[in-house]
């Protein structure tokens, strides 16, 4: 069986300048990326911070780790009207491949948004990592075309020509002045509903705060928003308190898991019954979890905050421990046999399932 190197890794720089930064997991550092055909990557802006409009080769999603004023302009695939969107943190925006996108933090933010991207590259150019085409600037897809081509497309002199193609020189972000053009005033009701999900308004904190620090489990499907549904994928956000563990599970598809704070360990064990991972994380730490493999998380002293790419719109799962557990469901001669152990240690071993949870508080 092939062996996966499932090191957490934390993001590279790609771009920085006045206004932001973005960053990405490399196949180079990170092979599994591309073996399990997903990428990640996240964008950090400054106030007055304008990611270019751009689109890319793979579907993902967006989830929004600090700031509450962001804008993002989006144009779906085969539309002709730009949908404007208001986020803050705690929101979930996803992204349909080769949609077009602008992304916008205000001056009046005063406090930057950063935003982690995880998603699907299964269609992308270099599987594992997400490739970007920007329509303006100095990487702009406008100023690949020769200038007669421009030039009798829109009508335009040459001189106009020139103005279009070539004014913009800044690259990936750019920093607006306070005097810039009066963005568009974004949506809200039900258009911001069907493309937006905010995770904290579910009471796990309020959207500026970290919580209670108590532990959660929190799973979003296409049940409860369709949009995510739309583009196959599911996500996860799991809160362990301090020194608490999450019961190991076992998910039926690969799962890509973002350290959002804290810090701690990852076990994960694979088909073989080896361990691949035993390992610290912290806040930054990507980890890859191969569908099929167990996976457990055991919180530090200040907690683990985690959220989770699951690559399906129906996650199926078992668990080792906690209610629902997989032993439950399993017959008792079958656990005898299975674990070669007689009837009385067959029935204190089950108890002891039926009364664990799936996240165990930490011991005093």
């Amino acid at each position: 069986m092939e062996k996966w190197d499932l090191t957490p890794k934390t993001g590279g720089k790609v771009f920085e300048g006045e206004g932001g930064a973005y960053y990405a997991w490399s196949t180079s550092d990170m092979p599994s990326l591309a073996k399990a055909k997903v990428g990640a990557g996240w964008l950090l802006l400054q106030p007055g911070g304008f990611a270019l409009p751009h689109y890319a080769d793979s579907k993902k999603l967006g989830y929004v780790l600090q700031g509450r004023d962001g804008v993002v302009g989006i144009v779906l695939p085969n539309t002709t009207q730009e949908v404007v969107l208001n986020l803050k943190k705690g929101d979930i925006i996803p992204i349909p491949q080769g949609a077009i996108s602008w992304w916008f933090n205000p001056h009046h933010s005063q406090q930057p948004i950063t935003i982690v991207f995880l998603g699907d590259t299964s269609n992308a150019l270099i599987p594992g990592q997400f490739t970007y085409a920007f329509l303006a600037g100095a990487l702009g897809i406008m100023g690949g075309f020769s200038s007669h081509l421009i030039s009798n497309l829109y009508s335009l002199t040459p001189q106009e020509t020139t103005t279009l193609t070539t004014s913009q020189t800044g690259l990936l972000i750019i920093s607006l002045p306070k005097a810039h053009p009066i963005m568009p005033t974004p949506q809200v009701g039900p258009t911001k509903d069907y493309f937006v999900y905010n995770l904290n308004k579910d009471g796990d904190g309020d959207g500026d705060g970290d919580g209670d620090g108590g532990s959660s489990v929190r799973v979003l499907t296409e049940e409860e928003f369709p949009f995510i549904g739309g583009i196959g994928m599911s996500v996860e956000r799991v809160r362990v308190e301090g020194n608490a563990i999450r019961a190991p599970i076992i998910r039926h598809t690969i799962q890509l898991v973002y350290i959002v704070g804290g810090d701690g360990r990852v076990e994960i064990v694979g088909m073989s019954g080896k361990s691949e991972l035993n390992g610290e994380v912290k806040a930054g730490h990507l980890v890859l979890v191969p569908q099929f493999y167990g996976v457990a998380l055991i919180a530090g002293d200040q907690g683990m905050d985690t959220f989770s790419l699951l690559t399906t719109n129906k996650p199926g799962m078992w668990k080792l421990g906690g209610r629902g557990s997989i032993w439950e469901a399993i017959s008792p001669a079958v656990q005898e046999v299975a674990l070669n152990v007689d009837s009385q240690f067959e029935k204190l071993f089950l108890s002891k399932v039926k009364n664990t949870q799936d996240i165990i508080p930490p011991t005093n």
